[in-house]
């Protein structure tokens, strides 16, 4: 199989393995960027050589400002594997992804909504509860 088709294959796949719905776009030096998941769950960047997995991640910056920060889970040189092992190492990485990442998620005590960690107050309660609930102010 040639590199192109190669790669749009792998386009495709990723469209269809990642939680949806799938935000697909190009950055400025043409590799593409998935992120897949609401709340994001899974981040995935492929280049003409690579494709790189990671859970979703950030930090507030200030009470405004939420920086994505996603933390790699694995890399996989796709020219260099065969096509079944390619399939096989990527559905392991996206899903150890997502796994890693909704096990960060917490019961809110409150609303009962499982929610994801950047929308924490603490352990127990999201922001909009704490707001609410414990007058706090986010």
């Amino acid at each position: 199989m040639d590199t192109p088709e190669r790669y749009e294959q792998l386009i495709a796949f990723l469209g269809s393995q990642l939680p949806s719905p799938v935000d697909q776009q190009e950055s400025s030096g043409g590799a593409l960027r998935f992120l897949g998941g609401e709340p994001p769950e899974v981040v995935v960047v492929l280049t003409d050589t690579a494709v790189v997995v990671s859970e979703f991640a950030g930090v507030w910056e200030t009470p405004f400002r939420f920086v994505k920060k996603p933390r790699r889970v694995g890399v996989l040189r796709w020219r260099r594997l065969p096509e079944n092992a390619l399939w096989d190492a990527l559905s392991a990485l996206i899903k150890g992804a997502r796994e890693v990442r909704r096990s960060r998620f917490q019961i809110c005590q409150y609303c009962a909504e499982n929610t994801p960690p950047e929308w924490l107050h603490d352990d127990h309660v999201c922001q909009s509860c704490a707001d609410r609930h414990l007058g706090m102010i986010h």
